[in-house]
C-alpha cells in the first residue's frame, strides 16, 4: 500500500481486468505512487502497479533468529555459568532439552517484531483517517493516483477517463 496523502483522484471501475489495465496504463504513462482497491485479490495487480517487495518478511527473520539465539545463550548462561544444577545425570548444557524455549522465544520476537514492522510499513495508526468511497471494497474497484505537484490535474482526470473508469472524484481530505 502506498503511503498516500491527498489530494488524490480516484477512478472507480466494474471490473477486475479494466482496473488492471488501467494500472498497467498509469505506470507506463508516469504516475507514481498509485494504488488500488477491491472487494477480492486479483491476481497481477502489484505487478501492473509497480509495487515492490515488502521488507516485512525480512524483518520477521531477523528478529525470529535473534529470539532464539538470545533465549538458548539465556538458557545456557542460567544452566552452565550461573547456576549449574545437575539433574538426573545430564550435562550441563543439555541444548535438546532447550529447543521448545528456542522456539518460543524466536516465535515470540518474530511476531512482535512482525506487528510492528507492518505497523511502520502500512504508515498506521492514521490519526486523520479519510474515507474514499463507503462501498469501495464492498463491490467496486478503484485506481488511485496522487497528484504531485509536476502532475496536471486535468490529465489525471483525462487519463481514468480515456481508461474506463465509469466515476473520477477527487479528495481532497
Amino acid at each position: 500500500m502506498a503511503k498516500f496523502t491527498p489530494p488524490l483522484w480516484v477512478g472507480f471501475f466494474e471490473d477486475p481486468q479494466s482496473l488492471l489495465e488501467s494500472a498497467r496504463q498509469a505506470r507506463d504513462k508516469g504516475f507514481a505512487g498509485l494504488d488500488a482497491f477491491t472487494p477480492y485479490p486479483v491476481h497481477g495487480l502489484e505487478k501492473a502497479l509497480g509495487l515492490k517487495h515488502s521488507w516485512v518478511p525480512y524483518s520477521t527473520l531477523i528478529f525470529g533468529l535473534g529470539g532464539a539465539s538470545l533465549g538458548y545463550l539465556f538458557m545456557y548462561w542460567v544452566s552452565v555459568v550461573d547456576w549449574p544444577l545437575n539433574v538426573g545425570g545430564k550435562p550441563f548444557n543439555s541444548w535438546p532439552a532447550f529447543v521448545p524455549i528456542i522456539f518460543e522465544c524466536g516465535v515470540l520476537l518474530g511476531g512482535l517484531a512482525t506487528f510492528v514492522s507492518l505497523l511502520v510499513a502500512t504508515n498506521l495508526p492514521r490519526w486523520k483517517p479519510f474515507v474514499i468511497d463507503p462501498q469501495l471494497t464492498n463491490n467496486r474497484f478503484a485506481l488511485v493516483i496522487p497528484e504531485k505537484q509536476e502532475t496536471v490535474r486535468e490529465d489525471i482526470e483525462r487519463f481514468l477517463r480515456g481508461a474506463g473508469a465509469i466515476e473520477v472524484k477527487k479528495i481532497v481530505a
